[in-house]
């Protein structure tokens, strides 16, 4: 425990942190997703079992490092791209999240709301809608540990980063849902994010590394445009509301 005393372990602990939190946002915008699908009595406890799992899952990863290390030795080449474990993780993880934001894109486009609310929603329980975070997130996991494993080289600190960003997650998840849920464009715009997340997902286990800055710019941006487009929406029905006749 003496890096709790120690200046540039603080100093790591706070950025890596940080950066957990800010890859952690993937994990909570498929987590809104799939948590909505649940009636919303089940929501709230699907998010926390998702980011719980997520929580083991790092940590199991993080005192697995030697495997860690061994998932980036190349298995076979194929068209000159040399496939390592770690490249097959991240490759049938983005056409996962590709194939499922596309699913819920088309349902939300061709499906009735009854339908999506009603039978839809029936069919799909706590334990699979759990268990679809769960595979996900060791993709998501798999991004953190290493990135944790770069920075710093105490477990210690890799694990209390973890903590406390599970923590800011676990605060943050139920508002984000709620709001996503609230606003049918910006659930849309969320499963956009997740195909383009998946897309770079694809990308990278296909060897070609697209630097995380341009997704996140990407989605910062889109997501801005979207707030001022459901500002002007609710200013244009204050002013309809304001102009309507009275009936006397």
């Amino acid at each position: 425990m003496d890096w709790i005393t120690d200046p540039n372990a603080l100093v790591g602990l706070l950025t890596l942190t940080a950066l957990e939190i800010v890859l952690g946002i993937d994990n909570i915008i498929f987590i809104s997703i799939l948590s909505g699908q649940l009636p919303r009595a089940e929501q709230a406890r699907a998010r926390r079992l998702g980011l719980g799992g997520a929580f083991l899952t790092r940590i199991l990863l993080l005192l697995s490092i030697a495997w860690i290390v061994r998932l980036t030795a190349p298995l076979f080449t194929l068209f000159g791209i040399d496939f390592t474990g770690r490249s097959l993780i991240l490759l049938i993880g983005g056409l996962f999240l590709i194939g499922k934001a596309t699913f819920e894109i088309h349902g939300k486009l061709e499906g009735s709301e009854e339908e999506a609310s009603g039978s839809t929603r029936a069919a799909r329980s706590l334990i699979a809608v759990v268990a679809q975070i769960m595979v996900i997130d060791i993709v998501f996991s798999l991004d953190s540990v290493v990135t944790a494993v770069g920075m710093v080289s105490e477990v210690q600190i890799m694990i209390a980063a973890n903590v406390v960003a599970l923590g800011i997650m676990l605060w943050a998840a139920t508002p984000i849902s709620d709001f996503v849920d609230r606003h049918p464009t910006i659930r849309m715009l969320a499963m956009a994010f997740l195909v383009l997340i998946g897309t770079n997902l694809v990308a990278e286990g296909l060897g070609q590394h697209i630097p995380k800055g341009y997704t996140y710019f990407a989605m910062s941006f889109s997501f801005m445009v979207e707030m001022l487009n459901l500002r002007l929406r609710a200013k244009q029905a204050a002013v309809r509301l304001h102009d309507t006749p009275r009936v006397t």
